[in-house]
């Protein structure tokens, strides 16, 4: 499904990824953890094409997509909800879900009734600015405005920072029906490890920008947990 293979990337003069291997198949949740600044968000970034990568090649599906930007991405299936959930503000939910209607393959005009199953509070307020939502509420329109694109892949990068506890429950059981209802393939940046446990089937762990473990997520034992994830 996503093959990144020997991936650099520099952001301003500095080196992030160094030569970082991974592979997610199909139809799989894989949690990236790691330490503050080990290079999680940038490899999302690199994922969705807002970021350039030095060298190295990304593949979609077998379809080299290293050079294509984000806009390519989206219309190919990846969905994308960025660390701080980036909604505009001053738009109401309904425009910004329909801000993603731009890139569905089959051009729909109409923003899905799934969105609102999901989250049915956006249906509610469809008409209040983004950014007189709550943090929770505005989390949930980041993540139906990626669903908006009909993903085969969603990216999510630290889906639960500064959410309060009802709302994480509510995401954790969207993602975990998206991935084993929808065999939607899911990667996820996560530091809350029990979340992680919760929804996650696989793990990648990062260190120095290169993934230095990976398996189920049955196998993270307390030994990985102490080595590259406690402060």
């Amino acid at each position: 499904m996503i093959d990144l293979k020997a991936v650099n990337q520099l952001y301003g003069g500095t080196q992030i990824l160094w030569d970082l291997d991974l592979r997610v198949e199909e139809g799989s949740c894989t949690c990236i953890m790691g330490r503050n600044g080990v290079g999680k968000t940038t490899l999302l970034k690199c994922l969705m094409g807002l970021l350039p990568v030095k060298s190295g090649q990304i593949h979609l599906d077998g379809v080299d997509f290293t050079n294509q930007a984000a806009e390519s991405r989206a219309r190919h299936g990846i969905g994308y909800v960025p660390q701080g959930r980036d909604i505009f503000p001053m738009l109401t939910v309904e425009e910004n879900l329909r801000v993603g209607l731009g890139a569905r393959q089959d051009k729909s005009k109409t923003i899905p009734e799934r969105i609102f199953e999901l989250f049915p509070v956006l249906d509610d307020m469809l008409q209040r600015r983004g950014g007189d939502l709550s943090g929770g509420q505005q989390q949930q329109l980041a993540i139906g405005r990626a669903l908006v694109v009909d993903p085969k892949v969603l990216i999510l990068d630290e889906p639960n920072e500064g959410i309060q506890p009802n709302i994480v429950k509510q995401i954790g059981d969207v993602i975990t029906q998206l991935n084993q209802e929808e065999n939607m393939t899911v990667i996820l940046v996560e530091q809350k490890l029990g979340f992680a446990r919760r929804v996650g089937k696989d793990f990648r762990l990062m260190e120095r920008g290169r993934v230095v473990a990976s398996g189920l997520m049955t196998e993270l034992s307390d030994q990985l947990i102490a080595k590259h994830l406690a402060v």
